[in-house]
């Protein structure tokens, strides 16, 4: 087993994220560094991410980050023994310069490259805080994505069990946020806001729970659908709109059927460990109850702190390392950034 000084690089949407990860002979992972650049706010006026603006963004804060990062570990480019970076899935443009700046610095540092998936980094994150990660089911639940994996080994291959048929989450957290007025991105503020709401106050539906339904698969478009007519209703009859408890019934409904559908997979796989990874994982909500319906389930929750559920550097930097622990075989120098890269390729050639 190879030890050693892993730099990951992230640039799939608007934070461009640089960490730095030192992977031990027994495969021990220590995070060093893990700086963020987000240019959320740039986003904020159009509603949601503009990829021309994120692109140029990442441009702009991908060589500070670097030498942020590298400053805040106490380490030197000779210091490095691998370079990692997010090949896809993700913004078209945002990936590329990521994945350009990650070749740059692996062929001038004379380095491996390990261009990797995106959505096994959010889940190899995890052995940042836990420790080595045995066989898993994983919950992703992002602005892009809402999966259900299983997880033999973090190296692959992942399996997918279920994913979302339209709306993601974290895309209908931020579509509902926008009709009840509260600002972009919408999930941290849904949370907030829902502390002070009754989450039974309104009978949102839960999707694609019938019993002819995909049982892993999500659906949150309907959902999406029945608030904005709840609203719109209560708009037009002049009556003024509960945010809180609104606010609270549409996280309710969306947690409900992610820890549900969650729990049932991992019974039906044989799993023991439920892994919860992506940003919607930072939800308060989400967290307690499938902390709640593990607990009655007789599962392990593993769950990485708010920080690093976000999109972060440390996350890429987390699976680099263990692939150079585990001796795979690194990427060329002609790694593609693939916007639509499949789960099940977590180590892109």
């Amino acid at each position: 087993m190879t030890s050693g000084l892993v730099l990951g690089i992230e640039t799939s949407c608007d934070e461009t994220g640089v960490g730095l990860v030192r992977v031990d002979g027994d495969g021990t992972t220590t995070l060093l560094a893990n700086e963020i650049s987000s240019s959320v706010e740039e986003h904020a006026r159009f509603g949601g991410v503009v990829p021309e603006v994120a692109s140029r963004a990442h441009l702009q804060a991908m060589v500070p980050a670097v030498h942020r990062a590298m400053a805040a570990a106490g380490v030197t480019a000779r210091d490095v023994d691998a370079v990692a970076v997010t090949a896809g899935p993700g913004l078209s443009g945002a990936l590329l310069v990521g994945v350009a700046a990650a070749k740059a610095y692996a062929a001038a540092w004379d380095v491996p490259l390990y261009g990797v998936n995106h959505l096994a980094a959010h889940v190899a994150v995890d052995t940042l805080q836990n420790g080595p990660l045995p066989p898993a089911l994983a919950l992703l639940v992002s602005g892009g994505h809402s999966s259900l994996l299983s997880v033999p080994d973090l190296a692959g291959p992942v399996t997918p069990l279920g994913a979302t048929i339209d709306d993601a989450a974290g895309e209908a957290f931020d579509k509902v946020a926008r009709l009840l007025g509260l600002p972009f991105p919408g999930g941290p503020h849904i949370d907030r806001v829902a502390r002070e709401g009754d989450p039974a106050a309104v009978a949102f539906p839960r999707g694609l729970t019938g019993p002819r339904d995909a049982p892993f698969d999500f659906s949150f478009s309907g959902l999406k659908t029945a608030v904005a007519r709840h609203v719109e209703a209560l708009e037009r009859a002049g009556t003024p709109v509960p945010v809180a408890d609104v606010a609270a019934s549409f996280q309710e409904a969306v947690v409900d059927v992610l820890t549900a559908k969650a729990v049932q997979a991992a019974r039906e796989h044989g799993m023991e460990i439920l892994c919860l990874g992506g940003g919607v994982a930072a939800n308060s909500r989400l967290r307690a109850l499938a902390q709640e319906r593990c607990d009655a389930a007789g599962l392990v929750l593993r769950v990485p702190r708010p920080a690093l559920c976000t999109d972060n550097g440390a996350m890429v930097a987390a699976l680099g390392a263990h692939l150079l622990a585990g001796d795979a075989t690194p990427s060329s120098l002609d790694l593609p950034a693939d916007s639509s890269l499949p789960v099940t390729e977590v180590l892109v050639g």
